[in-house]
């Protein structure tokens, strides 16, 4: 039976569903979602790429900012690294290897910890990380790298007992969203064997979210970003000591406000955005733009202090200015190879690539205020 078939039944038995069910069960069905699949989702062979696959050096350079942040911290003889929705790795590996080249003493204090929900992108993590640990065990030191944890959820997360950095690079854009029409809050149906949209009247925390963070829908769709928010205000309540970093495509209220962001869902299908969801369940990426104001909020009721919201750009180039993205540039030998990464770095970050699309949360918690702007990458977005 297809995920299709399987929806459907759903639906048959218990009326119309909410388009957060729908968007959940076409992501996460643990046996057809689109994270469950074995077909590659990433790069060029997938259906779309993060700043990792353009290029090592986004590894590189949050390296350098991490480092940065654990000196920050008074240099712990331990950081907790929390990465969520690692994917296949490629970021922790960037890190980790760059870390082992220029920041020994960081890389000594590292614990890392992978929380990855697909099944089938754990098995790929424990083929890129063979010395990582699984839930409840302990992991030695790999030869020049922390000590790495491999988890299935956060259920499985401890509060880390000392200093912690969580980072999160497009994992909130992937969360369920709720969509609210003019005509009410959206419901997907059944009719003639083929999805159908309907309404419903929005819930008390829909409207609420929307009056504190978002815009009424009354020329277009908008998104209540729900779980997002709840994850966020989970997360941030687990950390006592350190930072919350999180880089995905969205906006805040005042670009809401102003007309420049609203009905964000989209699918993606072999480098194809489509404005369907309904097309091809569980075999098409399926996303909505992140609420930034709303995130950082969640964060404040959670503890944490507000910090910065920047584009990918301020930040990226924050950190690089300094020593020109020799990150970058160093193992680079020829001419030629030299244009190829100048290309891919230029994706990172101008405009007509990833860096006014992508924006950067910097949260806080026994961190002053002052310190934390001193980091790099906060150098353009002091405000």
């Amino acid at each position: 039976m297809d995920l299709r078939t399987r929806i459907a039944g759903e639906i048959r038995r218990h009326g119309p569903m909410p388009f957060s069910r729908y968007m959940e069960l076409c992501l996460y069905d643990p046996e057809q979602g689109y994270y469950s699949r074995t077909k590659e989702q990433f790069g060029k062979a997938g259906d779309f790429y993060t700043s990792s696959d353009v290029h090592a050096v986004f590894g590189r350079l949050l390296a350098r900012q991490f480092d940065e942040m654990w000196r920050v911290l008074d240099a712990p003889p331990r950081l907790d690294i929390i990465e969520l929705g690692p994917g296949r790795g490629l970021f922790a590996q960037d890190v980790l290897a760059w870390s082992r080249r220029k920041f020994p003493d960081f890389l000594q204090a590292i614990h890392y910890t992978l929380v990855e929900s697909s099944s089938h992108l754990r098995v790929r993590l424990h083929e890129r990380f063979p010395e990582a640990a699984g839930p409840g065990t302990s992991s030695g030191r790999g030869e020049g790298q922390g000590k790495l944890e491999i988890l299935n959820s956060l259920d499985e997360l401890s509060p880390p007992a000392g200093p912690a950095i969580v980072f999160a690079n497009e994992f909130f854009d992937a969360l369920p969203v709720e969509v609210i029409d003019p005509r009410g809050a959206l419901r997907v149906g059944l009719e003639g064997g083929r999805f159908v949209e309907s309404f419903a009247e929005p819930s008390p925390e829909e409207l609420e979210f929307l009056n504190r963070y978002g815009i009424p829908p009354r020329t277009g769709r908008v998104e209540a970003t729900l779980a997002a928010a709840n994850c966020m205000r989970r997360i941030c309540g687990l950390v006592r000591n350190g930072f919350l970093l999180a880089i995905d495509y969205g906006y805040t209220r005042e670009e809401l406000l102003a007309g420049r962001a609203a009905n964000t869902v989209r699918a993606f299908r072999q480098h194809t955005i489509s404005d369907s969801p309904y097309e091809a369940p569980g075999e098409q990426d399926i996303t909505a733009h992140v609420n930034f104001t709303a995130l950082r909020e969640a964060g404040l009721a959670a503890g944490m202090e507000a910090g910065n919201i920047l584009t990918q750009a301020q930040f990226l180039m924050g950190i690089g200015e300094a020593n020109q993205f020799a990150d970058a540039f160093e193992d680079v030998q020829l001419p030629q190879e030299h244009a190829k990464v100048a290309l891919q770095l230029k994706n990172l970050v101008t405009p007509a690539g990833m860096g006014e699309v992508f924006q950067v949360l910097l949260m806080r918690r026994g961190v002053e205020k002052e310190q934390a702007l001193q980091l790099s990458g906060m150098r353009y977005g002091r405000g």
